[in-house]
């Protein structure tokens, strides 16, 4: 691990270039169907498409990560996100774009990230030193935070100067530098035991046996789950709330998002410099909290308070930046790394398939109660669920000292 940092320095660089350009075309998409449609269903539908994939072949894409060569894991899923994302540019070009075929890219990409996010997840414990885990997960929601401001300010001057085909041909690009930065590095790969032999089902049942197993973690992984539930269908929603309740355009869309993408960065700056001793699980706990007052107060706002609403956006991006990088160091420090490929996979699965669920009835759900009032119901059930989980000590135990 002596050169741990220009292993990473690399692989941030490649990364940083494949993320900004993704986050650009999500954003267009988006705005896309966002304006071509107006409609909560069509924006539910396309996130659906986007999650599906990953939760089904998510269940199983662990056990080959673990199995697999990582490095190329993770260049044969950006490569196939690449080509998928090509053909689609093409059929627009020689076509009317049609809502299904986003649906179309949208799967398609998605069943690429089911292998590419668990061997990215699961090679940074074998990248660097444990004490350092904390500060990498920072520095990597900063990489990301960088790319939610850049992607929707370059995603909305894209879309609108470039037909959506040529949009779509930045994330071609982005994958393309991904895996060259891939190909100037070495990322070992874990010791084959003698589980690797066994069946499909019976390594997913050891993945689920290496959660269950530690005490509380279990319910560390239920509770985030549940608030996975609540927020999925409330950030397909963000656009329409601009649109509709505050009556913003395409700048006041973009502005939300950038300053998501800001408030993300603040968050993982701070635990990218201060490598923090606080307790993790309370950190996860405390963004819970944060993360849903600041949905449920954006959804009391009157239409003309459309400033604080931004404000409350910057807020939720800290929170959720803060979240994911406390959440992930705990499970690179609890589980081990042999078997974190498929535990990290098969955490994205069963927390993907209730949000799914919630998913199918939200579009119908916003359209008829109101945009706002979603907000207020689904943020308040993320903040009593932060609430709640201070009072279990199990939970709390993960990771005393």
């Amino acid at each position: 691990m002596q050169n741990w940092k220009r292993t990473f320095s690399i692989l941030w660089t490649g990364q940083f270039i494949s993320i900004i350009t993704s986050s650009l075309v999500n954003f267009a998409i988006i705005l896309w169907l966002s304006i071509q449609y107006d409609s909560a269903v069509i924006l539910a539908n396309s996130a659906i498409a986007s999650f599906l994939p990953q939760a089904v072949l998510g269940l199983f894409s662990g056990v080959y990560v673990d199995r697999w060569n990582r490095k190329l894991t993770m260049m044969l899923a950006d490569g196939f996100i690449a080509a998928c994302t090509l053909a689609i540019s093409i059929l627009f070009y020689f076509g009317e774009p049609q809502v299904g075929l986003i649906y179309l890219l949208m799967a398609l990409r998605s069943a690429g990230s089911a292998f590419h996010m668990p061997a990215m997840q699961a090679s940074i414990p074998l990248l660097a030193p444990e004490d350092q885990l904390l500060r990498i997960s920072g520095i990597n929601q900063t990489i990301q935070s960088v790319s939610t401001i850049g992607g929707p300010a370059l995603g909305a001057l894209a879309i609108t100067y470039l037909d959506i085909e040529y949009v779509l041909l930045f994330d071609v690009l982005g994958a393309a530098v991904a895996i060259i930065s891939l190909v100037f590095i070495a990322i070992p790969n874990p010791e084959k035991t003698a589980e690797h032999a066994e069946s499909v089902f019976f390594q997913v049942r050891e993945g689920i046996k290496a959660v269950v197993s530690k005490s509380g973690m279990g319910l560390l992984f239920l509770f985030s789950i549940l608030v996975t539930l609540f927020i999925m269908p409330i950030a397909i929603l963000f656009p329409l709330m601009t649109l509709r309740h505050f009556e913003g355009g395409k700048f006041e869309v973009s502005i939300i998002e950038v300053i998501w993408g800001v408030g993300m960065l603040v968050g993982g700056g701070f635990l990218g410099i201060s490598n923090t001793g606080m307790n993790k699980v309370a950190l996860v706990n405390i963004t819970y909290l944060g993360l849903g007052l600041a949905l449920a107060f954006s959804g009391l706002l009157p239409s003309s308070q459309f400033i604080l609403f931004v404000v409350l956006t910057g807020i939720g991006g800290i929170a959720s930046s803060v979240y994911y990088a406390s959440f992930n160091t705990i499970i690179q420090e609890k589980i081990e790394p042999e078997v974190l490929g498929r535990v990290f996979a098969m955490f994205g699965s069963i927390s993907l398939f209730p949000s799914i669920i919630g998913l199918l009835g939200i579009g119908i759900f916003a359209d008829h109660l109101g945009i706002n009032q979603t907000f207020v119901l689904l943020g308040g059930g993320i903040a009593l669920l932060g609430l709640i989980s201070f009072f279990i000590p199990k939970m709390m135990a993960i990771d005393r000292k």
